[in-house]
């Protein structure tokens, strides 16, 4: 059965075709645009010349280049999504691509649609309601106020809503994976969860919350053990690593171990009550301040959660990387990157 995944020159599909390959899958197709850097993924591929690997130059732009994508194709990974841009933009580029690989998945004319195993987000769970230390799982409720959320959370939820949609009206086959914050090497240095860099200070804004981590290696493992699982057909499942440390400790060790970093602790009680200025002075000035703090935006990514992995875990899955040994590659990249920077 053929396999195709979007999304597969990203941070995320270079790994997510390397474990599939490493779990036995040898006929895939990867879904490349014309403009796509392809090196992660041919590095991927030289590890096995005996997989039959088929880049296909296209988009997901019209139901038309979705279906010719498909063509062939029993099961689909969706990893594609856009991470930064204007509100019409991302919507454009995750909902609406979202929805015509779903039309062109609901078109088959062979009677049997294909399967979709589908990347999310935590970023769609609504935790701002939730009190301080709740344990985040698969039965947490789904943001209710996305209007007040960042814009990648909001098409996210949008995204995930139309996938469970066409699952239910159409009986697509859906499995969906929401993964916490993915990180390695090629990745990001912070996530937005430990705090914000303003002006050259960085404000740690996460004290000692718990970090939802995921090595990108170990995130890429549980999207292919649950696509691969019949199981886990029409559900949803959590990723994070085990023993995940605290924006604190991360931070201190990217400090000690990447570079030294000016920052400012702000405890939880002072950046609500900054948020609370910062919504009102939005307001008065009509905009002229951005609203980057608001009580329910500082609740939702500085609020304080725990967070579950046992129903992943139910289908087989572990993590392939330890924290301690993630953190480490992920921080000695970092450290080649600002030498050569």
């Amino acid at each position: 059965m053929k396999v195709l995944v979007t999304g597969g020159t990203g941070f995320l599909g270079a790994s997510v075709i390397e474990r599939l390959l490493a779990r036995g899958e040898r006929d895939l197709r990867v879904l490349v645009r014309s403009t796509s850097k392809t090196a992660r993924l041919e590095a991927v591929l030289a590890k096995y010349p005996d997989a039959k690997v088929e880049k296909f130059v296209g988009s997901l732009a019209t139901v038309e280049a979705a279906a010719a994508a498909l063509d062939g194709c029993g099961v689909v990974y969706h990893l594609a999504a856009s991470l930064l841009g204007a509100p019409a933009d991302m919507f454009l580029n995750t909902v609406v691509t979202t929805r015509n690989l779903l039309e062109a998945m609901r078109a088959k004319t062979n009677g049997t649609a294909p399967k979709l195993v589908h990347c999310s987000s935590f970023g769609v769970y609504g935790v701002a309601e939730a009190p301080r230390g709740a344990v985040v799982d698969e039965k947490t409720p789904l943001e209710a106020h996305p209007e007040q959320r960042d814009n990648y959370s909001h098409a996210k939820l949008r995204q995930e809503k139309l996938v469970w949609e066409y699952h239910q009206k159409y009986k697509i086959p859906v499995v969906v994976l929401r993964p916490g914050v993915i990180y390695g090497p090629a990745g990001g240095a912070f996530s937005a969860r430990v705090g914000l860099n303003l002006f050259g200070v960085f404000l740690h804004l996460g004290g000692d919350n718990v970090l939802p981590l995921t090595y990108v290696d170990n995130c890429a493992d549980a999207i292919v053990v649950a696509g691969q699982n019949p199981r886990a057909v029409g559900e949803a499942y959590n990723v994070v690593d085990d023993d995940l440390v605290t924006a604190s400790a991360y931070l201190n060790a990217y400090k000690k171990n990447v570079k030294s970093v000016t920052s400012v602790r702000v405890p939880y009680p002072v950046l609500e009550a900054i948020s609370v200025l910062v919504k009102g002075y939005n307001k008065w000035s009509k905009g002229q301040l951005p609203a980057i703090f608001t009580p329910y935006k500082s609740k939702t990514s500085w609020g304080g959660n725990r967070f579950d992995n046992s129903k992943l875990k139910s289908l087989g899955w572990q993590p392939i990387v330890s924290t301690k040994d993630g953190l480490a590659r992920a921080f000695e990249d970092l450290r080649q990157r600002e030498a050569r920077a």
